[in-house]
């Protein structure tokens, strides 16, 4: 009879299935370009196996492709490749990479004109005498404030002299009492 499996422990066990598969197609797909006698490369395994480039350098996959790099790399050398400067499979990860270059700063400048066009409309919203007029508000509005703010540190002061001497006073009599109380409780001579 087999034991049941709770939903984490088929959860996991799924994951580690996809896992060994995704890990799977990385190693194929290094062994399918060096049978082919194409260039090694992390980006260039990553979309042939359709993982994420994460995969491609995680342990275990990593040096099998550096080791798939290095076999390239000595075959070059001694082949007829052997005078070029560039290792093999860096001619592909530069144009791979001069493609997202190219794609991120055509994004980059679609964004930025998208900016400036933001900016301008919100500019031609306000005339040169709305803006004007907008700073005598503005103005106006601060002078306020600091009138409010001023007549607030002077009640402040105020009422913290009063609280002074209302604490003298309620100290005074105190005093006062105690001394009462004392004298009503002494006895009579």
């Amino acid at each position: 009879m087999s034991e049941s499996r709770t939903p984490a422990q088929v959860l996991r066990d799924a994951r580690q299935k996809d896992s060994r598969d995704k890990r799977a197609r990385v190693l194929s797909v290094v062994d399918q370009l060096v049978a082919e006698n194409e260039p090694v490369t992390f980006t260039g395994v990553a979309r042939a196996a359709n993982v994420s480039h994460w995969l491609v350098y995680a342990e275990g996959v990593r040096e099998h492709i550096e080791a798939a790099r290095h076999r390239q790399g000595r075959a070059a050398a001694s082949g007829a490749r052997a005078g070029a400067k560039e290792p093999a499979g860096w001619k592909l990860e530069k144009q791979l990479l001069q493609e997202d270059n190219r794609r991120l700063r055509e994004e980059v400048g679609r964004l930025k004109a998208a900016v400036r066009r933001s900016l301008g409309q919100q500019l031609d919203q306000f005339g040169a005498a709305d803006l004007g007029t907008r700073v005598d508000e503005l103005t106006a509005e601060s002078q306020r404030l600091q009138a409010e703010r001023d007549d607030a540190l002077a009640r402040v002061k105020d009422l913290t002299e009063q609280l002074s001497e209302v604490q003298d006073d309620l100290a005074s009599t105190r005093i006062s009492l105690r001394r009462m109380i004392r004298s009503e409780n002494q006895p009579l001579k």
